[in-house]
């Protein structure tokens, strides 16, 4: 017995309801036109629309989606807004829509956002002209983002970030290198005094490093005594920034 199924209809079919007598008409107008595994069936009042159970699950991803169209613009000016962004990159294409990715912490930008492209087209285009081409003085990397982590677990990343203990003392560390974790930022900072907790930022939907992070105390003297330790020390081969958050 076939069940029935939520289908997407091209607009002139959504909305359908006709009378009795006039329902054999367009199921002799529609069925030819259908796949196999589709039956349409009259009954008073409404016209539906079933498919064999096995098919319920099928699924495609549109290539004009908006994460096909989607570009990761990194290494931007701190000072850079989203419009100013959007202006750059619509000489290349249209845009949907730009966003400057902030900490929610410090509230300074992240030196990194996304753009939206209108199509795909517009997208290979601004990845184009733009990629190694420089604002404000720095070399910025343009390119489609990275897809959804499919074998990291998640719930271990999130678990994670509820662990970072937040505190109105605490220290911005920049210029992090890309295989420093979370746990070796606290081991580090641990060497001169007490930590209270320490997170690496990551891109949004990925595990890669954002090259900065925060570590918080449980004071003021804790704080400064951390910046004048290790601002401008070497962590894995990278002299880090360290100032008050």
């Amino acid at each position: 017995m076939a069940s029935m199924s939520s289908l997407i209809l091209p607009p002139y079919l959504t909305k359908l309801s006709f009378k009795t007598q006039s329902n054999q008409h367009l199921l002799q107008f529609l069925q030819p036109s259908l796949p196999k595994n589709l039956t349409l069936s009259s009954r008073p009042r409404k016209l539906r629309l079933f498919v064999a159970a096995e098919e319920q699950t099928a699924t495609v991803a549109s290539p004009s989606s908006e994460a096909a169209r989607r570009l990761y613009v990194g290494n931007i000016p701190r000072n850079l807004k989203n419009d100013e962004l959007t202006k750059i990159v619509e000489e290349h294409g249209a845009v949907e829509k730009a966003e400057v990715m902030y900490d929610k912490y410090s509230g300074r930008s992240r030196r990194f956002a996304f753009v939206t492209m209108k199509t795909l087209e517009d997208a290979n285009a601004a990845i184009e002209k733009l990629n190694g081409t420089q604002i404000g003085g720095r070399e910025i990397k343009v390119n489609i983002t990275e897809k959804p982590l499919a074998q990291v677990d998640l719930s271990l990343l999130q678990a994670e970030d509820s662990q970072f203990v937040d505190s109105p003392h605490k220290v911005y560390v920049g210029n992090l290198a890309k295989t420093v974790t979370s746990e070796t930022l606290k081991k580090f900072f641990s060497e001169k005094g007490k930590v209270m907790s320490a997170k690496v930022s990551r891109v949004p939907g990925s595990s890669k490093s954002g090259g900065f992070g925060f570590v918080s105390f449980s004071s003021d003297e804790e704080v400064e005594a951390a910046i004048n330790s290790f601002n401008n020390a070497m962590l894995e081969g990278q002299e880090i920034r360290v100032n008050k958050a």
